[in-house]
C-alpha cells in the first residue's frame, strides 16, 4: 500500500499537475493538504475518475485537507480533538478499509509565523492537541500513519541554510521540542527509518531561486504507528515534481507499507 502526501497549494489552480502526478504514481491513499477551498468546490469528480474515493475538510482560501482512497473510507473524522472553538480546517481522519486496514491522518499543521504574535502559541497548542490524540490512537494497537505538513525542520540538517531559519516559527526549540514529543509516543518516522540522507527536502520557496539552488528544508512527514512501522518498505520523497510546470512549493512524500 502507497500512501501519499502533499501539500497541493490551491488543488483547483495546480489541478493539472496534480492530476499528472496521481496518473503517473497511483498511490493507493493519498492526504493532500492546503486545498484551499470549501468542501463543495473540491473537484472530486476528478479524482474519482481515477478511482479514488474522496473525504474532504475544506475551508474558503485557506488551510484545508483530504484524503483520497482506491478503497472506501470509514470512520471519518473532521478537526483535531481538544478545541471545539478552532474552525480551521487542518486535520482529517479516516480507516482505509479493506483486508488490512489502515487509519490515516492528513495533517496540515500551524505555520506559527510571526512568533511574536498568536500564532506561534496557536501551532504549539495545535501541536499538544495533536499529541493527545496521537496517544488516544495509538492505544487501539492498530496501523496508523499521521502523514502531512507538520511545518516543523526536525534538525539542523532539515534544512540547507539552518542558520536562516532560527526566528522563524518552523525550526524554534519548543516547536522541534513538539514533534520529538509526538515520536516518543512510540511513532516512527518512516523517512528517516528508510532513507535518512542528507539535503532531502520537501519544500522549495518560489522566491530567490530557492529551487535552483537547492535551498529546501524538509518539513512533510509521516508518522507510523509500530503496528504500521512493523509493515514500512519505503518512503520516498518525489523531488522532481517540483520543476514541473505550475508547481506546489511543496513535492509529495510516499511511504509504503506491506500491506
Amino acid at each position: 500500500m502507497k500512501i501519499a502526501t502533499w501539500n497541493v497549494n490551491s488543488v483547483n489552480a495546480r489541478l493539472e499537475t496534480v492530476l499528472r502526478w496521481f496518473e503517473e504514481t497511483s498511490p493507493d491513499v493519498a492526504c493532500l493538504q492546503e486545498i484551499k477551498c470549501v468542501d463543495e468546490k473540491f473537484p472530486a469528480e476528478a479524482f474519482e475518475r481515477l478511482g479514488y474515493n474522496v473525504a474532504v475538510h475544506g475551508q474558503k482560501t485557506y488551510n484545508g485537507v483530504a484524503i483520497l482512497s482506491k478503497t472506501p473510507l470509514e470512520d471519518v473524522r473532521k478537526g483535531l480533538p481538544g478545541d471545539d472553538g478552532d474552525e480551521q480546517a487542518r486535520y482529517l481522519e479516516a480507516v482505509v478499509s479493506g483486508p488490512n486496514p489502515v487509519r490515516v491522518a492528513s495533517i496540515y499543521l500551524p505555520n506559527g509565523n510571526p512568533i511574536d504574535t498568536e500564532k506561534y502559541p496557536y501551532k504549539l497548542a495545535w501541536m499538544a492537541r495533536l499529541n493527545a490524540h496521537a496517544r488516544d490512537l495509538l492505544a487501539y494497537e492498530e496501523p496508523l500513519v499521521l502523514t502531512g505538513d507538520f511545518n516543523v525542520i526536525p534538525e539542523p540538517r532539515d534544512a540547507a541554510n539552518p542558520q536562516n531559519w532560527t526566528k522563524d516559527a518552523l525550526f524554534q526549540p519548543q516547536s522541534r521540542e513538539a514533534f520529538r514529543a509526538l515520536k516518543w509516543l512510540g511513532l516512527t518516522e518512516a523517512f528517516l527509518a528508510i532513507d535518512g540522507a542528507p539535503e532531502s527536502y520537501t519544500f522549495w520557496d518560489y522566491q530567490a531561486g530557492a529551487w535552483q539552488r537547492n535551498n529546501g528544508i524538509r518539513i512533510d512527514h509521516a508518522l507510523l504507528s509500530p503496528q504500521a512501522a512493523d509493515k514500512l518498505l519505503a518512503c520516498v520523497i518525489h523531488r522532481d515534481v517540483r520543476g514541473w510546470d505550475k508547481p506546489s512549493d511543496h513535492v509529495p512524500l510516499v511511504t509504503e507499507l506491506d500491506l
